[in-house]
């Protein structure tokens, strides 16, 4: 890939919807706060019907979910949850670029995610198994992660380029990816990226444990200590619903009253493991660390911050940490947003990318929850408190199921 002209890429708008809170300031403060929303997961289609003693699963849900007044339900009535979260999030996005001054022509979205609406067509199979015929027709649409982004253009008055991209878990970097390319080719002025809300059925949650790749229900009693990337008791990942978007865009374009640019893209990498399954690879996350900083014109030792993907998995993170001390980035300070969120999955990658920007703009970084005995006690590690700490360059990691290896360089404008 040919490298961009310095800070030319940037992110000039954001909006989150998660379960520590909608909307950008509420994810600020309770990110700061190391505040969390972990508990027994209760909407319907998350658990098992009887379930037996003791396998319960753990996530953290939306309490709630506030859509503004020209996308209500009533104007898609059969938007799912996934949707739903996309069309509330866009919104904040859309609004904090003032897209609305931007030819709709020349505005692409792009969807991180596949096979998003899980439980939802669950919910709708068991509801018609026995009448099927009065199955409603829009769910001949509706099934489609397409829907998600043709439900978005249509709200938006989207015109450009609008398509879903799947990488797993690195869905959300896979898409970031897609739209800096866009951006960088001219296809279109400005790009929505969406980590979009991934909407797990028992089915995924019992598959996901059963493989080890899910947290147990071991701290079912206390369920705010179940979520622990990077410590040693940790045993799996946790599910946190979220969804995320920013608006990229070339800086000379987003000069427009009213929106602040303080975060550019300065590199970007992919590659892939050559494995179907799960099972991560110290050689392909070495190799798409090296391949970022040599695309941004980074040294590791310029590097003051790591948002990893830490999404709580014993290997997984061991290999993460082997990886960057191998690259040479032991020294940056580094954090676990997902101990705070939990793992949105397709949505992580935009997420963490929010959780960046928040924190480059505050000039400090957020606390990691649980992080009582690191699996490796070297690293600079941010524990409890959020601590004061300017940034200048970040890195940004993201791996997905499948050998998806991606990583993003991101530079601070002032």
């Amino acid at each position: 890939m040919q490298k961009p002209q310095s800070y030319d890429l940037v992110i000039s708008g954001a909006g989150i919807t998660s379960a520590i809170g909608q909307g950008v300031p509420a994810f600020t403060s309770a990110l700061f706060g190391g505040e969390t929303a972990f508990r027994e997961m209760r909407r319907q289609g998350r658990q098992r019907p009887q379930p037996a003693e003791g396998s319960l699963y753990l996530g953290a849900e939306l309490e709630s979910l506030a859509l503004p007044d020209r996308i209500t339900g009533h104007k898609f009535p059969s938007a799912s949850l996934s949707a739903q979260a996309a069309l509330a999030t866009v919104h904040e996005a859309w609004h904090d670029a003032r897209l609305e001054q931007v030819d709709p022509q020349r505005i692409g979205l792009i969807v991180g995610g596949s096979n998003l609406q899980q439980r939802e067509l669950l919910l709708t199979q068991e509801k018609y198994r026995d009448k099927i015929a009065f199955l409603r027709p829009t769910y001949g649409f509706a099934f489609l992660d397409s829907d998600i982004a043709a439900i978005c253009s249509e709200a938006f008055g989207i015109r450009g380029p609008c398509f879903t991209v799947g990488g797993a878990s690195a869905s959300g970097h896979v898409a970031a990816i897609q739209g800096i390319q866009a951006i960088a080719s001219g296809v279109v002025d400005a790009c929505i990226v969406v980590g979009a809300l991934t909407d797990l059925s028992y089915f995924e949650c019992q598959a996901l444990r059963s493989m080890g790749a899910m947290g147990s229900d071991r701290f079912a009693g206390q369920p705010e200590l179940a979520c622990r990337p990077f410590d040693s008791e940790s045993d799996g990942f946790i599910y946190g619903e979220s969804c995320g978007a920013i608006v990229m865009e070339r800086y000379s374009h987003a000069r427009r009253p009213g929106v602040e640019a303080i975060l550019a893209f300065s590199g970007w990498a992919m590659s892939m493991d050559a494995n179907r399954g799960p099972e991560c690879s110290l050689d392909g996350e070495v190799e798409v660390i090296r391949r970022v900083l040599q695309q941004a014109g980074i040294e590791p030792r310029e590097i003051d911050y790591v948002n990893p993907h830490g999404s709580g998995s014993s290997l997984g993170d061991r290999t993460e940490l082997q990886a960057l001390r191998a690259c040479g980035l032991s020294h940056a300070p580094i954090n676990a947003t997902k101990s705070i969120t939990g793992h949105g999955l397709s949505a992580a990658g935009v997420v963490e990318l929010i959780a960046t920007l928040v924190q480059v703009k505050a000039g400090k970084l957020h606390p990691s929850r649980n992080l009582e005995n690191p699996i490796d006690s070297s690293f600079r590690w941010i524990g409890p408190v959020a601590e004061e700490h300017p940034v200048r360059a970040a890195l940004n990691l993201s791996y997905g199921f499948g050998g998806v290896n991606t990583a993003i360089c991101l530079s601070a404008l002032r």
